[in-house]
């Protein structure tokens, strides 16, 4: 039988797999390279420089650089789609007549070219996007960068409208999933949870002392959720209380610098996230966005222990009853403090496996995305 070929157009470099929408990029390749699929993976290039790891598991990887700047700016189209548009990546596209992966509305620049007619489209979501750039906004404290992201959601809901032009579209969400089916009706519209590094539940029976919160804190969103947390929470508890992530503000540390039990932990390697990730008593799990379905919360429900969330944080995810919910700082405080006093149990692990299995496994997911590019 032929092997499968698929072109993947990806927003940003999906290695290494250390946050958010990425994680969702990456861990789809292992699990469709697993099944014979032949990859050609397109790149665009701005924070983060080329990965050989990528080689291993794509027959080809191309790297485009992303056209920043004024001129990528004066549009209607979204900046973030302006800026990821290049001749040579369309040139790739039209050598051969295999499937094409959008991954993100970012990535969309090329789904209504009328060359690509009768290919077979797919566009993975992993926001709406101008909800998503219009909360940002909210959270956002300079004035320039706050109107800069209102112009770019009030683009990006002109621009949600070339997703009628995906043959199918694979939302990460339920309620993202019941959102676009009422915004394009007739379309195909399939519900698929995000990858992510879970083969297996892994979390550990047993008791620890600290309360984690992890994410990628250089950004707007999870940065307001750090200073609420050290603010609110973390300041009114007398145990250790971790922020781990990627590039967190001088705010965040100037925040957290008074109290001796809150630790900041800036960009920690695989490993070290991987043991506080395992050993954390509480994983306190906290957005200000409906937006998605959050990948830490995934990854917490895999590896971790106690789970404490909001409502926004599960909103659409079908994973409350995995979770305690908390949605005040009094309710938080609360939970964390009966939780750190009980053991997690064996069965409470068995509880998740039979829950998240097989609709939230990477190998299910990635067998329904091969059977959907054979034409089922």
């Amino acid at each position: 039988m032929e092997r499968m070929n698929l072109h993947i157009i990806a927003l940003n470099i999906p290695y290494p797999p250390n946050y958010g929408g990425v994680i969702d990029m990456y861990y789809k390749l292992p699990e469709l390279h697993r099944l014979g699929v032949k990859l050609i993976l397109h790149c665009f290039v701005y924070d983060r420089p080329p990965a050989a790891e990528l080689e291993a598991l794509c027959e080809n990887v191309y790297y485009y650089k992303r056209r920043t700047g004024l001129m990528a700016n004066l549009s209607f189209l979204p900046y973030n789609v302006c800026s990821r548009k290049d001749p040579h990546l369309i040139e790739r596209l039209l050598h051969d007549d295999y499937p094409i992966l959008f991954e993100g509305l970012h990535s969309c620049y090329y789904l209504t070219d009328k060359r690509l007619a009768g290919r077979l489209k797919l566009y993975r979501e992993g926001n709406i996007e101008h909800d998503y750039y219009r909360l940002l906004a909210r959270s956002c404290r300079t004035l320039f960068t706050k109107a800069f992201l209102l112009v770019e959601a009030w683009r990006f809901r002109r621009y949600q409208r070339v997703i009628a032009s995906a043959d199918i579209t694979l939302a990460i969400s339920l309620a993202d999933a019941a959102y676009l089916r009422q915004q394009f009706p007739g379309r195909r519209i399939e519900f698929m949870p995000a990858f992510h590094a879970g083969e297996r539940v892994t979390s550990e029976a047993g008791r620890s002392g600290f309360i984690l919160y992890h994410g990628k804190l250089s950004v707007f969103e999870n940065e307001h959720v750090a200073l609420f947390l050290i603010a609110q929470v973390f300041s009114r508890l007398d145990c250790p209380c971790i922020l781990a992530g990627m590039n967190p503000s001088e705010r965040i540390r100037a925040k957290a610098a008074p109290y001796p039990h809150i630790i900041v932990e800036a960009n920690p390697t695989a490993e070290r996230m991987d043991y506080l990730t395992r050993e954390a008593q509480v994983h306190l799990l906290v957005t200000f966005q409906d937006t998605g379905l959050k990948l830490k919360l995934l990854n917490s429900l895999f590896a971790g222990r106690h789970i404490v969330a909001n409502r926004l944080m599960l909103a659409g995810s079908g994973l409350d009853s995995l979770c305690h919910i908390a949605d005040t700082p009094e309710e938080m405080i609360t939970a964390c403090r009966r939780l750190l006093a009980e053991p997690f149990t064996e069965e409470e692990t068995e509880r998740r496996r039979s829950f998240l299995f097989p609709d939230y496994s990477p190998a299910y997911q990635a067998a329904r995305l091969l059977r959907m590019l054979e034409g089922n």
